[in-house]
């Protein structure tokens, strides 16, 4: 009996799968999100507190989910001290915290959107 099931291509593998999205997400981040805050930060615009939280939030959640994908790829070594993804995640995860919780940059969003 034959297995009619092929191997992924290395273009469809969950690897290349995971880069490809985390790419295509930190790309449009850096393009759209980020670089449309700073201008409204820069331009003094009356919604720039809500604009830079915005992108913080944004920027930080999704480096915390490239991380924590690319963790997946190195299972239980990428928890190790001495694996340079361990570092990185720990980074991440405290740029959540620093210059505020990403929970009170979205009381921050939510507040100026509804106006209180």
């Amino acid at each position: 009996m034959t297995d009619d099931r092929q191997e992924p291509s290395a273009s469809e593998s969950p690897e290349s799968l995971l880069t490809g999205k985390s790419v295509s997400r930190r790309e449009f981040l850096k393009i759209a999100g980020v670089a449309g805050a700073a201008v409204g930060v820069g331009a003094r615009e009356p919604n720039a507190t809500r604009l830079a939280a915005m992108a913080k939030r944004l920027a930080t959640d999704t480096g915390f989910e490239v991380v924590n994908g690319a963790l997946q790829l190195h299972g239980g070594y990428g928890y190790l001290r001495d694996h340079p993804i361990e570092r990185v995640l720990r980074d991440v995860r405290v740029h959540q915290i620093l210059e505020g919780t990403n929970e009170i940059m979205r009381v921050i969003v939510s507040r100026d959107m509804l106006g209180n």
